[in-house]
């Protein structure tokens, strides 16, 4: 059975989270630090190979509004860069308030302010891929 990634994008960073085998639950995996396209194109692959994911989940940044902005513009970029490299599905998914959540998490649990900018993508992403699992079980 293929387990499920999700990917919070951004500049600097991509946070990646896995699914169980069975697809319930999301954890949190880590975050790279991008260096070039072909170089987290590497990355991923390595990690997609060792994991056995099928699926790619990364969240789209949108507007409250809904629209797509230059975020959400880079981050469709990448998916279309992925989607044509590498041997799994792309989805892209409404990442809306996912960083938001992560860091409100990370402050109810009192983590120190340096862990929380390692560990706010890894996060985030394991907010996108547990919201787009619980959508796919309904």
């Amino acid at each position: 059975m293929k387990r499920w990634m999700g990917l919070d994008v951004g500049d600097r960073t991509i946070g990646l989270a896995v699914s169980d085998l069975l697809g319930i639950t999301a954890q949190g995996l880590k975050t790279l630090k991008r260096s070039s396209m072909d170089g987290d194109l590497e990355n991923l692959r390595s990690i997609i190979e060792e994991k056995e994911v099928g699926v790619l989940v990364v969240g789209l940044p949108k507007n409250m509004d809904g629209s797509v902005g230059s975020q959400g513009q880079k981050v469709v970029g990448f998916a279309n860069f992925l989607k044509k490299r590498l041997p799994v599905e792309v989805v892209l998914w409404d990442e809306r308030l996912t960083s938001r959540l992560a860091y409100q998490t990370m402050q109810d649990t009192n983590t120190k302010e340096k862990l929380k900018k390692e560990r706010v993508d890894m996060l985030a992403a394991q907010n996108i891929l547990q919201s787009y699992m619980d959508s796919i079980k309904k």
